[in-house]
C-alpha cells in the first residue's frame, strides 16, 4: 500500500475565534493522522461504542462495571477525544471520569514507549504500514487505524508536532522534519483547545511561537505565509499579527545593534547607559546580528547564481524567436 494521503496531508480548521463555551474537536492534525494510518479512510470517533464480534456493543451509557475495576491508567491522556472536547465547565467538569485507553494504545506504549509512553513522539509517515508489517499477528487492521487517529488528535500529541519535533520511525529514531504548515496549523489547534480553558490571554504566546516556527522554518516570509495560509481568515489575521510585530522587534533590533556598534562601549556599559538588563540587550543584538549574516548570505548566494549564469550569445534572441 502506497502512503496516498495528500488529501489529508493538509489540515483543516475551524475559525479561531470568537471562543465558544466548549472547543469543537477539529482534527487540525489531520496531516498526523492521515501520516500515521497512511490511507485515506475515515476514523472512528474516540468515545464511539464498539461493536463486538458476537454482535453485542461495549461502553453502552448504563453498562454497569464489575465491582472495583478501574479504566486503564497506563496511557493518561492519549485519548484524542478527551483533549479535543474537554468542557470548560459545568456540572461535573471537576469529577470527570477517566477516559478508557484504546486497547491497541495500550499495546503500542508497551512495545514503543519511546513514541507512545510518557513522551509522545511524531509519527513517520507511514507508521501505519510499518506497525502492520512488524506485528501482523497482534493488530487488527480497523482497530490500528482507529488507534492512531485518537493519538494523532490528542493534543499531546499536537504538541509534539506544534515544538517543530522531527518525525521518528518505530525504532525512534528521527528520520524527517516535520512540514512547516503542519507545525503552524497544529500550534493553532493547541491554541483552541487550551483557550476555551484558558484565565488569560494566549495570543501573545501564540503569535511569539507562530514566529519561532517561521524562522525555524528558513523559508521567506513570502513563501512561509503561501505555504500556511489557509480559508480560515481569523487564523489568518493572527499571522499577520504575529508578523507585524515581528518587524516591529526586527526594526528595534537593528536600531539597537546601530547604536552598540558605534557607541564603543561594552554591552554592560551599554546597557546602564540606556537603564536596560544587559542579557536581554544581549539576545537582542545576537537576533540582529543572525538576521544581518544571513540577509548577507542569501545576498552572497544570488551574486554566485547570477554569475555563473551561462552569458547569453549576440543572436540568441533572434534564434528563440
Amino acid at each position: 500500500m502506497t502512503d496516498s494521503v495528500s488529501a489529508q496531508e493538509q489540515p483543516q480548521t475551524a475559525p479561531v475565534a470568537p471562543a465558544a463555551p466548549q472547543a469543537a474537536p477539529v482534527p487540525t492534525e489531520a496531516a498526523a493522522v492521515a501520516v500515521a494510518a497512511s490511507e485515506p479512510a475515515a476514523l472512528a470517533e474516540a468515545g464511539a461504542p464498539q461493536r463486538r464480534q458476537d454482535g453485542s456493543r461495549r461502553g453502552g451509557r448504563n453498562r454497569r462495571k464489575p465491582e472495583g475495576r478501574q479504566a486503564p491508567q497506563g496511557r493518561a491522556s492519549a485519548d484524542g477525544a478527551a483533549d479535543a472536547a474537554a468542557p470548560a465547565g459545568g456540572p461535573g467538569a471537576g469529577t470527570r471520569a477517566p477516559q478508557r485507553v484504546h486497547p491497541a494504545l495500550e499495546q503500542l506504549a508497551g512495545l514503543y514507549p519511546h513514541l507512545f509512553g510518557a513522551v509522545f513522539r511524531p509519527l513517520k509517515r507511514g507508521i501505519f504500514q510499518d506497525i502492520l508489517a512488524a506485528h501482523p499477528e497482534l493488530f487488527e487492521r480497523e482497530a490500528l487505524k482507529v488507534a492512531l487517529g485518537l493519538h494523532t488528535r490528542s493534543t499531546r500529541y499536537l504538541q509534539s508536532v506544534a515544538a517543530g519535533d522531527k518525525r521518528h520511525d518505530l525504532q525512534g529514531q528521527p528520520v524527517e522534519d516535520m512540514a512547516p504548515e503542519h507545525v503552524h496549523h497544529a500550534l493553532l489547534e493547541v491554541y483552541r483547545r487550551k483557550k476555551a480553558r484558558a484565565t488569560e490571554d494566549l495570543l501573545p504566546k501564540l503569535r511569539n511561537r507562530m514566529m519561532a516556527a517561521f524562522e525555524a522554518s528558513g523559508l521567506t516570509r513570502e513563501a512561509y505565509t503561501q505555504l500556511v495560509l489557509s480559508r480560515d481568515e481569523a487564523a489568518n489575521a493572527i499571522l499577520e499579527e504575529a508578523f507585524a510585530e515581528w518587524s516591529a522587534r526586527n526594526a528595534k533590533d537593528e536600531a539597537l545593534l546601530r547604536a552598540f556598534e558605534a557607541s564603543g562601549q561594552t554591552l554592560d556599559a551599554f546597557a546602564d547607559m540606556y537603564g536596560m538588563v544587559p542579557r536581554t540587550v544581549g539576545q537582542q543584538l545576537e537576533r540582529a546580528r543572525r538576521r544581518a549574516a544571513a540577509a548577507a548570505s542569501a545576498a552572497a548566494s544570488a551574486a554566485a547564481a547570477v554569475s555563473a549564469a551561462p552569458a547569453a550569445e549576440p543572436g540568441d534572441s533572434a534564434v528563440a524567436a
